[in-house]
């Protein structure tokens, strides 16, 4: 690796240059032999690098998913672990994660351990995946953990993104909708308003309405898009302020329907979380402490993080779900079932398997059901808009 560098010499002189080394620990180690006083060192084009990555890039799930099997494959094969990540930085197409992988490496051969080097870098590896790593570290089983981190990432990246793909559908036809009303009422219905009205005729009453509204929003509109637009940063403010209850989160969990989805959303991560920990060997309180932190949702989050204590304090777990209202009594009776029978991985592995299913139901029925009511209320909406100001005209043309 290249590094540029400026150092001041021990006569005083400023100079600056480039030196080829293992990495920036080397780097500085063998300037300072040399009697430097290092001013700046950074990696050759770092700054240009970064630019591009930073808002062109980035890790996807799924590249941490065909990463994972990549590496289980690797060391099944008996390649070291060094080799394995030195291998697998130099074919990276993703620039961020090759840069990441090569970080990797070079802690490696500094003597560290994988799961301490990868816990360097929190936005590619969740704490999750580090726990899992160190897991395998000291079961002598990494290949098994890596097929494991795998799998996981695979199943809930795949439950993840039929979630989020079914709700931007509605989201579209919704935006759309809107906005066809807005610009007809602002750009359509003002200039046809003006020959309703100097007709002179009788102007039935839904048309009466439509007007109005289209004179609100042409004389007010502006403002209406000013309160809309304070309403966002006001509650992205509070979120700020109060980072431990997000509102976002809570509303996910009051909309109807959409609550049933997000619920059981979690309820299967969290279950596959805990069965792929306690698979994996990791106690039942790192377990819980690590799943609150990943499970990306305040509510469950906090849910978690006192289930966390109370089982510490020497409670079951089904008992520390009980006094939650989020955790459901399917939840409980089948954990309360696995503790009893010392099958809990077993019946956690289960449980997501059947909240999984859950979730691909819903989202299945919400498909299904979007589609046709969308249709019929764009044109519901766009047809009474149509006839308040076409039927007026059509009187106004057959009184001539």
């Amino acid at each position: 690796m290249i590094f540029e560098y400026k150092v001041i010499s021990d006569t005083g002189s400023q100079s600056q240059g480039t030196i080829d080394a293992l990495n920036k620990e080397v780097a500085i180690s063998s300037l300072q032999r040399r009697g430097f006083i290092i001013l700046d060192i950074k990696e050759q084009g770092t700054k240009q690098g970064l630019l591009a990555v930073s808002f062109f890039d980035k890790v996807k799930q799924k590249e941490v998913v065909i990463l994972s099997r990549q590496v289980a494959t690797l060391f099944e094969a008996g390649v070291s672990a060094l080799k394995v990540f030195r291998l697998l930085s130099s074919e990276m197409d993703n620039a961020i994660l090759q840069k990441v992988l090569t970080e990797v490496s070079d802690d490696l051969q500094g003597g560290s351990s994988i799961s301490n080097a990868l816990s360097k870098h929190p936005k590619v590896f969740t704490s999750f995946y580090v726990n899992m790593v160190r897991a395998g570290e000291e079961s002598g089983k990494l290949n098994q953990t890596f097929n494991y981190l795998a799998d996981y990432l695979d199943r809930q990246y795949a439950l993840t993104s039929k979630t989020k793909n079914a709700l931007i559908y509605p989201s579209f036809v919704i935006g759309t909708f809107v906005i066809v009303m807005v610009l007809m009422l602002t750009l359509v219905i003002p200039r046809l308003s003006v020959i309703i009205q100097e007709s002179g005729g009788e102007i039935p009453f839904y048309t009466k309405v439509v007007i109005a509204l289209s004179d609100f929003l042409v004389n007010y509109g502006v403002f209406v898009l000013v309160f809309i637009a304070f309403s966002f940063a006001y509650l992205y403010w509070q979120n700020s302020r109060n980072p431990n209850k997000n509102l976002w989160d809570a509303l996910k969990l009051e909309v109807p329907y959409v609550k049933d989805i997000y619920e059981k959303l979690y309820l299967s991560r969290i279950a596959d979380n805990l069965d792929t920990m306690l698979s994996s060997g990791i106690p039942i309180v790192r377990a819980l402490e690590i799943t609150s932190a990943v499970v990306e949702n305040k509510v469950y989050e906090q849910v978690l993080a006192q289930v966390t204590e109370s089982v510490k304090g020497g409670a079951l777990i089904s008992e520390a779900f009980a006094k939650h209202k989020e955790m459901p009594n399917l939840m409980i009776q089948m954990t309360k079932i696995g503790e009893e029978t010392g099958e809990l991985g077993y019946i956690l592995k289960n449980l997501a398997n059947f909240y999984k299913r859950e979730v691909d139901s819903s989202v299945d029925t919400l498909v299904g059901l979007i589609e046709p009511v969308m249709i019929v209320a764009l044109g519901v909406g766009v047809g009474l808009l149509l006839t308040s100001v076409l039927v007026p005209i059509y009187n106004i043309a057959g009184s001539i």
